[in-house]
Parts: structure tokens; sequence; C-alpha cells
């Protein structure tokens, strides 16, 4: 029954401390935006072999590159 009396407090304690993270992640923004980083790894906008769209757009012809594989 002695522990009873310490393990109700800290577990109210730890209770209130995970309510206040939850809604400080909640008010800063954590959750705004779901979707985003699903897609974000669906597409690399670092890969330098991805201007062909970029080269057309500005006019520029695009060079087949010797090194690349073939496109099945």
């Amino acid at each position: 029954m002695p522990a009873l009396y310490v393990m109700i407090p800290a577990a109210l304690l730890i209770v209130a401390i995970a309510v206040y993270i939850f809604f400080w992640a909640v008010d800063s923004g954590q959750y705004d935006d779901l979707d985003g980083p699903a897609h974000s790894i669906l597409f690399d906008d670092q890969d330098p072999n991805h201007t062909a769209a970029v080269d057309e757009a500005s006019g520029h012809s695009a060079k087949p590159d010797d090194k690349a594989p073939p496109h099945a």
C-alpha cells in the first residue's frame, strides 16, 4: 500500500509531462504537413541527371549522355 502513495503521483506527473509535450508539438507546427514527407521521398530534386525539363523550358537542347544506361 505505501508504494501506491509514490506510484500514483509519479504516474500523474508522467502523464502531465506527456500531455504538455503533445500540446507543445501541436502548437509548434509539428503536425501541420503530414503528406509532405511522404511525397518528398518520391522526388529526388538533388539528382543532376533530372534536368531535362529545365533545359527544355529554357531552350537548351539536351545532349544524350554516353554514361547513362538505356531506358526500358
